[in-house]
């Protein structure tokens, strides 16, 4: 492998597609990705980790999403997945990119600011080390 090899830095989960995120034109409804993109989230940093015996990341809440559609995904038994890579670091911040695809095409792209924060002060915070070395497993080269 390269430096550059997406497979090093590149979270990836594959899903299938459920008949309810098919809409009435035939395609997958825009609002479903964001329900892809959380899945892949929550096993980045939850279920991953767990199944790994690994302590997961929480308490990071998200300040902002961007979302462009690329390619209408239509129904297909084939799995896809979202590969998800951490693009900037920050101490109570990062930036996460997301592709929707398969073999073929990418769906959408996305990317998501998210925060460390505190629930029990209601307020946010900063990342510890763990978090920190925990995320930049996933920051891509620049």
């Amino acid at each position: 492998m390269t430096d550059n090899d997406p497979s090093e830095y590149r979270h990836v989960y594959e899903f299938n597609l459920r008949f309810g995120d098919i809409d009435s034109q035939g395609h997958v409804n825009n609002v479903k990705f964001l329900g892809y993109l959380e899945d892949a989230r929550l096993e980045m940093f939850h279920g991953d980790p767990v199944r790994k015996g690994e302590k997961p990341v929480r308490g990071m809440v998200i300040a902002r999403h961007e979302i462009d559609y690329r390619h209408p995904l239509l129904p297909t038994v084939y799995p896809l997945r979202v590969e998800t890579w951490v693009t900037e670091a920050r101490a109570a911040s990062f930036k996460l990119a997301y592709e929707v695809r398969d073999d073929d095409h990418v769906y959408a792209e996305a990317v998501s600011m998210l925060v460390a924060f505190d629930v029990e002060a209601n307020r946010l915070r900063r990342f510890t080390r763990e978090e920190r070395e925990f995320i930049g497993r996933y920051l891509a080269p620049s």
